[in-house]
């Protein structure tokens, strides 16, 4: 701090870390705690007060359709607009003169008893028996709707735990009965709708039922001899063993959340491992092992794919990789196959492309920290008998961990993240990220408290498994400053 006010003044450094402070506060805490605040926030349709309304606003909706089939009056004789139905324009005969009164001859629209033909009534009036179509919303307007409650938790209905009358639209019921109970059911649901509002608004509004939704478990149907052969795959085993997946009187239980987000977070370990692996040498390679006008060639080759922008890039794999694509027609070109190979399904082909999306940002951070490593350090040891190994294990490795570290870091965010490259690449044809997961709460199932809950919890796992990491590598803040 003395030094920041010597170096830029008290005027300079205020203003620097103000604006630090905002730039925190707007991108970093306001939206976590926005996100956090949705997440113990539980959705508003699951309210006893929403499903009270959806009660009330059913039997609205019933009492409206029954009123269509309410009988008409009865037309009179010479009026078509008293019947409430569509005017038929009138259509004059031919006298018996032949024509004179410039008429079209029609069949006689008289009743049938007296000969003609009959036209069906378009007065809109229904059946003698008050017989109607089956009404959805007639349906559910009933006061015996079941509350949304919690895993292992007592079923509730809205009758029977707020004490009012249990109430039905029966089909079997004259219509004018059925408009009739519809009304009443509007009536009750409407005024037990407006004494919840003002309960749940005095009640405490926050609850964790949206963090338990990642860990409920879902019921799996399945066949007997589908849940033999599932049994005998290795990664339900895996799932069985950690508690993810089980069997009560022989039904299958999954917590799939859990699985999803378990999936993930080894995929994006996995990928960031390989990425280690291939870009470790590279870096070397460019910083320690080629002369300055070899490296400036290396450093283009490495930057200029990236001069694209990434979504192209990862489109242009689908070219490579696709049933019809530049692998699968070498192969079938040279003879090795015969049907091509569907690297869609293989989640090898997703790390893959995350490694060569991702890759300067492994890259770079270890080359930035083993250019600045004296090559008289690596001389010496190999002078003292080193080997190749030993002078990377004790000498280069320890220099360049913080490197890695960031390296490994930035990687395993962005690849935990990933949500283009698992979409576009497998198409739907693997199972998802947890990104898709969180993206599907909040868009298409529009479960947005879930998602939120999901998105915090994953936020934090990934903190955590970061910090687990800078401790495991004895990696501190202060050394990333070196890291340029």
């Amino acid at each position: 701090m003395r030094s920041l006010i010597r170096g830029y003044g008290r005027g300079l450094t205020a203003l620097f870390f103000a604006a630090a402070a905002v730039w925190g506060l707007m991108l970093i805490i306001l939206p976590q705690l926005t996100m956090l605040e949705r997440a113990v926030t539980p959705p508003a349709r699951q309210l006893d007060s929403s499903i009270a309304r959806q009660v009330a606003r059913d039997a609205r909706t019933c009492m409206s359709l029954l009123e269509t089939y309410r009988p008409a009056e009865a037309p009179a004789e010479d009026s078509a607009s008293s019947s409430g139905g569509l005017a038929i324009p009138s259509i004059s005969t031919p006298s018996a003169s032949g024509g004179s009164s410039g008429g079209l001859a029609v069949p006689s629209m008289s009743p049938p008893s007296s000969g003609g033909m009959a036209v069906p009534s378009m007065g809109g009036a229904p059946p003698a028996d008050d017989s109607r179509p089956y009404i959805l919303q007639c349906d559910r307007a009933d006061t015996h709707a079941r509350l949304v409650r919690g895993e292992g938790e007592e079923i509730a209905h809205l009758d029977t735990l707020y004490g009012i009358p249990a109430l039905a639209v029966d089909p079997d019921l004259p219509l004018d009965d059925q408009i009739a109970a519809a009304e009443e059911i509007q009536v009750t649901a409407s005024a037990l709708y407006d004494r919840l509002v003002v309960e749940e608004a005095n009640a405490f509004p926050y609850t964790l039922d949206n963090f338990e939704t990642l860990a409920a478990p879902r019921l799996i149907p399945m066949s007997d001899a589908a849940r033999a052969e599932e049994d005998k795959l290795l990664s339900n085993r895996l799932l069985s063993a950690v508690g993810l997946r089980y069997e009560v009187d022989g039904v299958v239980y999954e917590r799939i959340g859990l699985v999803t987000l378990t999936r993930t977070i080894v995929f994006a370990l996995m990928a960031t491992a390989l990425a280690l692996v291939l870009c470790y040498p590279i870096a070397y390679k460019v910083a320690l092992a080629s002369p300055p006008r070899q490296a400036v060639w290396l450093f283009l080759g490495l930057i200029i794919p990236y001069t694209i922008v990434e979504l192209m890039r990862v489109y242009a794999w689908t070219t490579i990789i696709d049933n019809q694509g530049l692998v699968n027609a070498l192969l079938s070109w040279a003879g090795v196959i015969s049907d091509p190979i569907q690297f869609n399904r293989f989640p090898a082909t997703i790390f893959l492309v995350i490694v060569y999306t991702y890759v300067l940002f492994m890259v770079f951070p270890i080359f930035n920290v083993m250019s600045t490593l004296d090559r008289n350090q690596i001389e010496a040891a190999k002078d003292l008998g080193a080997s190749a190994v030993r002078v990377h294990r004790r000498v280069i490795i320890p220099h360049s961990k913080p490197g890695i570290a960031v390296g490994c870091i930035a990687t395993f965010m962005l690849s935990a993240g990933a949500f283009s490259v698992p979409r576009i690449i497998s198409r739907g044809l693997q199972a998802e990220w947890f990104s898709q997961t969180i993206y599907n709460k909040f868009f298409e199932s529009e479960n947005s408290n879930i998602g939120a809950a999901y998105s915090f919890g994953y936020t934090l796992l990934c903190f955590l498994l970061v910090a687990v990491f800078m401790w495991a590598m004895r990696t501190r803040l202060k050394d990333f400053a070196r890291v340029q």
